[in-house]
């Protein structure tokens, strides 16, 4: 990024005071990470980031935003006086969006949006010169945040859009203004906030708000509540699954860390486990035909794509046993479809599970985890549940089960370490808030 003081303010319609000529060449508000010439974006959280100006100017700000009284701004570096500071800092980020003119993939979704991602940008970067959103930045903050950092030859840029209640995938999407979005499913996650499926299912369709005209519209074409919502779309619309669609996988072999499929006559791999995972790689494969990609191509950036950590990742226990770690979130969905895969895997030993809560799922939390039966059975040697709400799978379990209250976090540990074997493998799958990263740590 290369943008002077007087560039920003023009973009936001007001005048500098101070040095306009100044270059900014990155955007923080986090006043630890500021370096040299950069913006800083004093938001309002826990404190107010005014209070770290100081901090901002020591480690290198040449500018910074400022919605306080002009008496209380710093005077030794150009400030930029607004009304709302996070409005501003999303105005930049337009403007910025604008400059540089990238394509644009959107993707949303209540499961498999980073996987999607990893897999778009791995094989989208074959032909353009790409950049996505890092981690999990997928918010009104965390996407202009994205945009902000992209370089400025960005070709195609990827962005993942979050959301946990109707209206923020609108706003996103009309901020971004996509080329082409994908939604990945329609799950249970904030289904707390939306009331039921369907009312996720119309929000996750916000994306199509801000999506260009003539644009791609890539969603599941095995869920019945996103029919209705397509009717009078302008929009070209593509439909994915392993059963149905206009882009149609089948899986040929499934294995502990790479999966083959077909589609179209054309053998693809990927280095992960799952028929879900595949399904995000038909949404990669989509957007890879919509920007022009060969077959070719798109089988070499399914081929290296990497996963952003914590999403489906094989790990090695101390003693030797498999580790498969799915912690970063959890909804029943995702659960399920992650159980039937580990289930399904021809291992040398054991599978054992540690499950715990799925979070934000409303007044009927307690029938979805005791859905997860559904997916056990016989299959798995032990399973561990961790949380409140796990209790309710417990009551309805057979075999062997060890239950653990959100307070026994040690003694889940203990357990796992005492029955885990060097030839077993071992599942951990649960919401973010329940900490089971610090369980895989832990063995």
């Amino acid at each position: 990024m290369k943008l002077t003081v007087k560039e920003l303010a023009d973009a936001l319609q007001i005048s500098v005071v101070g040095n306009q000529e100044a270059l900014v060449t990155s955007v923080e508000f986090d006043s630890r990470l500021i370096q040299a010439d950069s913006l800083f974006v004093p938001l309002a959280g826990a404190r107010d980031g005014h209070e770290f100006i100081e901090q901002a100017i020591a480690n290198g700000a040449v500018a910074t935003l400022w919605s306080k009284e002009l008496a209380t701004a710093p005077s030794e570096i150009a400030v930029l006086p607004v009304a709302d500071v996070t409005h501003a800092f999303q105005q930049i980020a337009v403007y910025y969006q604008q400059k540089v003119a990238p394509k644009i993939a959107a993707i949303t979704g209540s499961n498999g949006k980073t996987t999607t991602k990893d897999m778009t940008e791995s094989v989208l970067a074959q032909k353009f010169r790409t950049y996505k959103t890092q981690g999990n930045y997928n918010n009104d903050l965390g996407m202009p945040y994205t945009i902000l950092h992209m370089p400025e030859d960005t070709e195609l840029l990827i962005l993942e859009m979050g959301m946990d209640h109707a209206g923020e995938i609108s706003f996103l999407s009309k901020l971004a203004k996509p080329d082409a979005a994908a939604i990945t499913l329609i799950g249970e996650a904030h289904i707390e906030h939306l009331g039921s499926r369907a009312g996720i299912a119309a929000a996750k369709m916000e994306i199509v708000d801000g999506l260009k005209k003539d644009g791609l519209l890539i969603v599941p074409g095995d869920e019945p509540l996103l029919t209705p919502l397509l009717t009078e779309l302008s929009q070209q619309v593509a439909t994915f699954g392993l059963h149905e669609g206009t882009i149609r996988g089948e899986i040929l072999s499934e294995m502990k860390e790479q999966t083959t499929f077909m589609v179209d006559g054309k053998k693809y791999q990927i280095p992960v486990l799952g028929g879900y995972n595949v399904k995000n790689a038909l949404i990669a494969y989509g957007f890879g035909r919509y920007f022009g990609l060969t077959s070719e191509q798109i089988a070499k950036g399914l081929a290296e794509f990497q996963l952003t950590k914590n999403r489906t990742e094989w790990v090695k226990a101390s003693n030797g046993a498999d580790i498969l770690s799915d912690v970063y979130n959890a909804n029943p969905t995702a659960m399920g479809l992650v159980l039937d895969s580990f289930g399904q895997l021809a291992l040398p030993g054991r599978r054992l599970a540690v499950l715990a809560d799925m979070l934000e799922l409303g007044p009927d939390s307690k029938d979805m985890h005791r859905q997860m039966a559904n997916h056990i059975g016989e299959k798995y040697a032990i399973v561990y549940l961790y949380g409140e709400e796990m209790a309710a799978l417990r009551d309805v379990l057979a075999g062997t089960v060890h239950y653990f209250a959100p307070t026994q976090k040690a003694e889940l540990i203990a357990q796992i370490k005492a029955d885990l074997l060097p030839t077993d493998s071992i599942l951990l799958k649960g919401s973010n808030g329940m900490g089971l990263a610090e369980v895989v740590a832990s063995l």
